[in-house]
């Protein structure tokens, strides 16, 4: 589960013998508990936006004057709230000041969605159903595939490649995902796996091939799309096994 830790400041507390945060984010950042974080810029530097009769009111600082402040974020990712408030414990700010743990709500499904996605993909392949395919991708997506060697920018181009693959193969196009690792984060995600492809092409020969495809994926809005596609495929270099 998904926690939000507030690193806050306090302007009156003595913070010279406090011990650099680097070791914290590099041992969290091992074990896969810090997912990411940043530092914040001063109160001072803050906007404070509200909105009153339609008319946009903007007041320079914060929206509270107060001498604890958040000073910066980190999202961890760990199994309980307990063992959130052990990481946020080990902070060194934790010892000047104070660190606000917070989790996220729990009906998000990210997770889930991606992987509904992936299983889109392989009904839009089976049925040869490019509108269904481009679907699953965002309109500026990136995607490469090593059959046709190029690089493919925007989803027009994606549409012309997948045009140019389905005119090489005849019947149904079989897509079996063979291993599959995801990592999300808050608005992106990537995702590892051995997709394997199967049909017909149009000589009479048949197609069978694995790839290696590493995925990024973007939220847009409520729903996860493919902002990025890379597959590549193993090569017999020439080079033998054991040799000496």
């Amino acid at each position: 589960m998904k926690y939000m830790l507030l690193v806050c400041g306090d302007d009156t507390a003595d913070a010279s013998g406090m011990a650099p945060v680097e070791p914290w984010v590099e041992e969290l950042g091992e074990s896969g508990v810090r997912l990411h974080g940043h530092r914040l810029r001063l109160p001072s530097d803050a906007v404070t936006v509200r909105v009153r009769g339609g008319e946009v009111l903007r007041t320079d600082g914060p929206f509270a004057e107060t001498k604890e402040y958040v000073a910066g974020y980190d999202i961890l990712e760990c199994d309980s709230m307990e063992e959130a408030v052990e990481a946020a414990a080990k902070h060194p700010v934790a010892s000047v000041g104070a660190m606000e743990v917070r989790a996220f709500w729990e009906d998000e499904d990210a997770e889930g969605e991606i992987r509904r996605l992936d299983d889109e993909l392989t009904a839009a392949f089976r049925e040869r159903d490019i509108d269904r395919r481009l679907a699953c991708h965002t309109p500026d997506t990136e995607v490469f595939h090593p059959m046709s060697g190029l690089a493919e920018g925007g989803i027009d181009a994606l549409r012309k490649a997948q045009e140019w693959f389905y005119s090489t193969v005849t019947g149904p196009v079989r897509r079996e995902v063979l291993a599959f690792r995801l990592r999300v984060d808050e608005s992106v995600a990537f995702s590892h796996g051995l997709v394997r492809i199967r049909g017909t092409f149009t000589t009479g020969e048949p197609l069978d091939s694995t790839a290696r495809v590493t995925t990024g994926y973007r939220a847009v809005g409520d729903r996860w799309l493919i902002a990025h596609e890379h597959a590549s495929v193993a090569f017999d270099a020439g080079i033998e096994e054991g040799r000496s």
